[in-house]
């Protein structure tokens, strides 16, 4: 079983190697002369152009830039900023870099915004925006409608936000009702340039106004919306007291729309999504001789209910193919509200939901963010096979205990099998592997 853990190991791994995102933004943008394209939705004459301003918001922000830059002609005047959760390898001299916080905004994720508010007001109908958009942009840039609301505001919302359970399109809700970039926002800010939204997605199909709260395309959602999440979860008597007094206050304005004009030379592509996380895990796995099969139901499920799940489908395969070693993969983000004081995420609470019911067998469970963080840990997440709960036990670890005080990672360390990666530079959503023989 130990050589299962090791597999799944691999395939994360390999997975992570498959996805280059310069790569992507060049098989997506190209020159032609004069004539940038951007697939075959878009031509855009440079020539009259008086600049390119670039907007990288996101995990994935450093290498997104890498891939725009040799599309944009030398000659061409060049500004922007680059909000990321880490410093990047290589510097673009014209780009202003921040380093914001995740998954609660800090200092830099508020000089960001203000930053890229700041550039956009002097882009007129001779500028090229480029907005760059990937994993965890709400958070690595952010700034408050309310002028009285402090840092510390913003980030006592987020705290509550995080940690209420609530899937991230209920969050996104909240935020771009709140926020002063967020929710079309910046789109508005950009007045009559020509904007082209690239994005890397870590969010289910056709739920990209969820993708960094959705700063550039049109909100579907309303005021109404946000309020019905705020009362769904319980959170109004939780919000920092100044965010509950302008909410309460009735100052909350209405996010901007489809008909909006700043959306009339606006457009949104999709660079990677699930598809791109899908394939070379499935192809990974079958390499190693086990009939895979992929399953993306369990997006936003509870924990333990998609660990039941995907259990079930993993032993229905092996059912189906006697004598074969089978895979399911699994992507998405799984539900799993705070309820302690520990330290992990949804990937590592994931597996301990898990650990129980393979108890013995000759099973596998990999769970991993493709970001390279799960929760507030600095782990990607966790794997356990069969001996998992008996090593455990030998230690005197209760499950049920580590799983209610939100200490998941904490297990899987003491047994040394935390998935480490460190930030990986790309956010594709989270990635699920079992394994059985």
């Amino acid at each position: 079983m130990a050589d299962l853990k090791q597999i799944a190991r691999q395939i994360f791994h390999e997975t992570l190697a498959a996805i280059d995102i310069p790569a992507a933004t060049q098989r997506k943008l190209w020159r032609d002369g004069t004539v940038l394209y951007c697939g075959d939705e878009l031509a855009v004459e440079l020539r009259g152009l008086s600049h390119v301003c670039v907007i990288a918001i996101g995990k994935a922000a450093h290498a997104m830039v890498d891939g725009l830059m040799p599309v944009i002609p030398r000659e061409m005047k060049v500004g922007g900023v680059v909000s990321a959760p880490t410093v990047p390898e290589n510097r673009v001299a014209e780009l202003r870099y921040f380093v914001g916080g995740h998954p609660i905004p800090n200092l830099d994720s508020w000089r960001a915004a203000e930053a890229i508010l700041d550039e956009l007001r002097g882009c007129d109908e001779k500028t090229l925006v480029f907005f760059l958009l990937s994993g965890g942009g709400s958070a690595l840039v952010e700034l408050p409608l309310d002028p009285e609301q402090t840092l510390e505001d913003v980030q006592g919302l987020y705290s509550v936000l995080v940690t209420c359970g609530a899937p991230i399109a209920d969050l996104g809700k909240v935020r771009r009702h709140l926020s002063a970039v967020k929710g079309g926002r910046l789109a508005v800010a950009a007045g009559r340039a020509t904007k082209i939204t690239l994005a890397v997605s870590d969010v289910p199909k056709r739920q990209e106004v969820a993708l960094a709260s959705g700063p550039t395309i049109p909100d579907p959602t309303t005021i109404e919306d946000a309020m019905d999440v705020l009362a769904k979860y319980n959170l109004r008597g939780r919000l920092p007291r100044a965010v509950s007094r302008w909410v309460d206050g009735g100052k909350m304005t209405e996010t901007p729309k489809s008909g909006d004009a700043a959306f009339l030379d606006a457009h949104f592509s999709l660079l990677l999504g699930t598809d791109d996380l899908f394939h070379p895990a499935h192809r990974a796995a079958e390499c190693r001789g086990f009939v895979t099969c992929c399953d993306n139901s369990t997006d936003d499920w509870p924990a333990r209910e998609a660990a039941e799940y995907l259990l079930e489908q993993l032993e229905g395969l092996r059912t189906a193919q006697p004598g074969r070693r089978v895979a399911v993969i699994a992507d998405g983000e799984v539900s799993s509200p705070v309820t302690g004081t520990g330290v992990g995420g949804r990937n590592s609470a994931f597996v301990l939901a898990c650990v129980e019911k393979i108890a013995g067998r000759g099973v596998c469970v990999f769970s991993a963010g493709t970001d390279g963080i799960d929760g507030n840990s600095f782990a990607a997440g966790a794997v356990a096979d069969g001996e998992t709960l008996g090593r455990a036990r030998e230690l005197s670890m209760d499950m049920d205990e580590y799983f209610q005080a939100s200490d998941a990672h904490t297990f899987f360390a003491r047994l040394g099998d935390a998935i480490i990666t460190g930030p990986t530079g790309n956010n594709l959503r989270d990635l699920r592997i079992l394994l059985a023989e």
